[in-house]
């Protein structure tokens, strides 16, 4: 399944003001919550998952891109959100340059397949360099899942 099929606009921050890298997952969290696509009862669980996979390897890659991701126990479906960051954010990249595109993912843990193919959808839509441009042009979360689709 697209991105676009878990993602919506209100999960998409644009040029978000955050000081490092765990400021902006949890904005990215706390927005998820406030969007009511995840509850705010999860949203310790839900940070807290997302810190530990951070901590345990960086999911920044390269090219600006980042894909923090969790597999949750009990989770009814993927969730995601973005952040197009046009400045960048440390994320610990492969290449050692600011991420200025990060997509967070939540998938069941029972769903591993789907965690990987959406994983796979992501990085291959994000290699395109000319689609990251038009990407971190964007004015709204709408125009950014409309490029997305």
């Amino acid at each position: 399944m697209p991105l676009t099929d878990f993602l919506v606009p209100d999960c998409i921050l644009l040029a978000p003001k955050a000081k490092d890298k765990w400021d902006l997952l949890e904005q990215m969290v706390q927005q998820l919550t406030v969007s009511g696509s995840m509850p705010v009862e999860r949203f310790a669980e839900t940070h807290q998952a997302l810190v530990a996979r951070e901590h345990s390897v960086s999911t920044g890659m390269e090219d600006g891109i980042a894909v923090p991701h969790a597999a949750l126990p009990g989770l009814d479906g993927v969730r995601a959100a973005m952040a197009l960051i046009p400045q960048g954010i440390d994320f610990h990249s492969l290449d050692g340059k600011p991420a200025t595109i990060v997509v967070l993912l939540l998938v069941p843990r029972e769903e591993k397949l789907q965690h990987v193919r959406t994983l796979t959808e992501i990085a291959r839509r994000l290699g395109d360099p000319s689609f990251r441009e038009r990407l971190l042009a964007c004015e709204t979360g709408e125009s950014a899942i409309s490029i997305w689709g």
